[in-house]
């Protein structure tokens, strides 16, 4: 089993943020192979901008660094903002650091024309300087309000669940190579 930190960067008020959250976490919950810990950063402390990372930092730092050092993996849901993923994202990526180490990441975007996909870009290169293993595949919502039933439900309810299983499948593999590698030696950043 994995551990799986599903680090959610949507506005706590975003009804699309809130159906997609809700969807993928339903998808991930299905699976007996995964234990999610879910970070909501609308709704975590994070240390303030100019704060030292969270080896010396504010308890908020510690107390994140703790959950992303316990995960074997992650699942980053994350909204496209002008071409860009939020501030609060970056906030909390940066407040950590050795944290993050060979461990690998999916990510779950959504936004307009573009599905979030811009947002995922810029955070593969961030993710690299940081020593995460990006996944290929991800599941993007192109014109997310457009993409949910009244009741919060997938209208292509094959096409996203079949993206999340591929996703699910990849970290599931990435996440247990790169834990039993870390075991056999330890990675240094």
């Amino acid at each position: 089993m994995l551990d799986i930190a599903v680090i959610n960067a949507a506005d706590p008020e975003s009804r699309s943020g809130a159906n997609v959250l809700r969807w993928f976490l339903g998808q991930a919950g299905r699976r007996d192979d995964l234990r999610l810990d879910v970070v909501d950063l609308g709704r975590t402390p994070l240390p303030a901008p100019s704060a030292p990372r969270a080896g010396a930092g504010t308890r908020e730092a510690r107390e994140l660094a703790a959950r992303i050092g316990a995960a074997d993996g992650f699942v980053m849901v994350t909204p496209e903002h002008n071409h860009a993923y939020p501030a609060v994202l970056k906030l909390a990526i940066d407040a950590v650091r050795r944290e993050w180490a060979a461990k690998p990441a999916a990510f779950v975007s959504y936004g307009g024309q573009s599905g979030g996909l811009r947002a995922v870009e810029q955070l593969r290169l961030v993710l690299a300087e940081l020593h995460v293993v990006t996944l290929r595949d991800t599941v993007s919502f192109h014109r997310v309000e457009t993409r949910f039933g009244e009741h919060g439900e997938p209208l292509d309810r094959a096409g996203v669940d079949g993206a999340a299983k591929v996703l699910l499948d990849q970290l599931m593999w990435w996440g247990t190579a790169l834990r039993e590698a870390r075991a056999a030696r330890p990675y240094s950043v």
